[in-house]
């Protein structure tokens, strides 16, 4: 462990320490007159004689270390290496253990807020995951770390662990409530349309009522570009060249997506990254953030000439998929997503020091104040 200061230029105000020694320097005295009779003993010319003299040197003292204090206090001290280094357990829910064999150990659960373990086990669905890379970050470097988990764990992202410790990974029995399948509706669809772009419509009508069970109707609305925009919970396709109105760019930036056609002039100055290709690697539509919304755009003309996958049986699957990009699985084998080891070490966030100084600086002034105001004390500087 090692203190530090967060603030050291605030250790000038130990200059004020001067303050109260100059006022116990210029104190005065109470004086009192003696009568003396015989003052043909006295010399004519005394010498006078001075001495520097501090009266009441506790008092005094208990001052500059109260002025000492509050300029270290201002100097904001900090401890490094302070935090608990006892081996960590963590438990991802569902798992069955023995926390009598963590006798030594903390216990939480992989949940949260991380609350210890003989609180209630977490439900619902969890960013396992997410959780596990939060505790390797918030631990110190060197504390041992143990996960316990299922067989199977549900909270998995596409990304596979790896951490900066080495891992003790135990997989015991035990379920994990299986998390509901959740069924990604078919995006609603508005398109824009203007007289030189009426031929793609008959593409994107095709394909939305593709995504549609047998028997029902696809759910796309289209009108001319002159129609009032739709719901932001909607997807527009702009099928309209020229400049991309201000009225449809605030609606993005309002949190809409839009696809426009590739002769749409569309705002300089945002970067676009592809987000759909053909089968040569040539993107097909490019991506670019805008406010809380996304516009998307053709890279080409939607015409069978320019882009052959109009024709393709999969094209109502690739333009749903850039739409509305399908929730990635969140289940795996335990033992198949043990964490690797190579990750970013974080720095740990020191102690304040603070609390404990204010704490030692009130009891200063409480012992400050019976020292100044007792009774049978000289005069008080």
């Amino acid at each position: 462990m090692s203190v530090g200061l967060l603030f050291p230029a605030a250790l000038t105000a130990l200059f004020a320490l001067i303050v109260p020694l100059i006022i116990h320097i210029a104190r005065k005295s109470e004086q009192l007159p003696t009568d003396f009779a015989a003052l043909r003993w006295l010399r004519q010319k005394p010498k006078p004689r001075s001495r520097l003299r501090f009266d009441e040197w506790p008092l005094l003292l208990v001052r500059l270390i109260l002025l000492a204090l509050a300029a270290l206090w201002l100097a904001q001290p900090v401890l490094f290496g302070a935090a608990d280094r006892s081996s960590y357990v963590a438990v991802v829910p569902g798992a069955q253990f023995d926390a009598a064999t963590f006798k030594n150990s903390r216990l939480h659960w992989i949940a949260p807020g991380f609350p210890a373990i003989d609180t209630p086990q977490p439900a619902g669905p969890l960013p396992i995951a997410s959780l596990i890379r939060q505790i390797d970050a918030e631990l110190p470097t060197g504390t041992p770390l143990t996960i316990i988990t299922p067989t199977v764990i549900d909270g998995a992202d596409a990304d596979r662990l790896r951490l900066s410790r080495k891992v003790t990974w135990r997989i015991t029995d035990g379920t994990v409530a299986a998390s509901e399948a959740k069924l990604v509706s078919p995006p609603p669809l508005s398109v824009r349309f203007d007289t030189d772009n009426r031929g793609p419509l008959r593409y994107i009508r095709a394909a939305a009522l593709a995504w549609q069970p047998a028997g029902r109707k696809a759910d796309i609305d289209t009108a001319g570009t002159d129609a009032p925009l739709p719901d932001q919970r909607r997807i527009l396709l702009w099928l309209a060249g020229g400049t991309l109105p201000d009225d449809v760019l605030r609606w993005v930036n309002e949190g809409g997506t839009v696809l426009a056609v590739s002769d749409a002039r569309l705002p300089d100055g945002r970067p676009a990254l592809p987000v759909w290709r053909d089968d040569l690697g040539t993107p097909l539509a490019e991506a670019r953030p805008m406010g809380k919304g996304r516009l998307l755009h053709f890279t080409r003309a939607m015409t069978p000439a320019q882009m052959p996958i109009l024709l393709d049986a999969d094209f109502p699957a690739q333009l749903r998929a850039l739409l509305a990009p399908p929730i990635p699985p969140a289940r795996v084998a335990a033992a198949d997503y043990a964490p690797l080891t190579g990750g970013r070490t974080y720095d740990q966030p020191p102690q304040s020091l603070r609390p404990w100084l204010a704490l030692l600086i009130a009891l200063l002034l409480l012992v400050e104040r019976w020292m100044a105001t007792r009774r049978g004390r000289s005069i008080a500087p």
